[in-house]
């Protein structure tokens, strides 16, 4: 005659492993750094400078794509230095994120000559 316990192991371990790691997992939290500029499209917080030896071609007009979602959005495109030249980088729609504004990329012209990336991202 055979065990009827048996039949349940497997699935009494699976339930008590997940349990387990769910309760493992409650105790994540994932927070911003204080002050951060966030203007990685992930938002990661960066805090790189940027460095061009030239002005940044005129910005592109683009057109903005229909509202994905209620409350999303629009972030502008901008030119990037990269590679030894400008790259355009296209705008994006973003949630907005709660106690933060954008600020726009804007180019200026740096003190020790060329020009200089500053802004793009979200800030307090």
């Amino acid at each position: 005659m055979r065990n009827r316990n048996a039949a349940f192991r497997p699935a009494r371990l699976a339930l008590v492993a997940g349990v387990f790691g769910a309760a493992l997992l409650t105790g994540c939290v994932v927070a911003p750094v204080p002050g951060a500029v966030y203007n990685d499209p992930y938002g990661y917080p960066t805090q790189s400078t940027v460095y061009a030896p030239v002005a940044p071609p005129t910005p592109y007009y683009e057109v903005q794509p229909a509202l994905p979602y209620p409350g999303a959005i629009w972030i502008s495109g901008y030119w990037n230095w990269s590679g030894n030249r400008h790259q355009w980088v296209p705008g994006r729609y973003e949630r907005p994120r709660h106690g933060y504004r954008w600020q726009p990329h804007r180019w200026d012209r740096s003190p020790r000559g060329g020009w200089q990336l500053q802004g793009g991202g979200w800030m307090r």
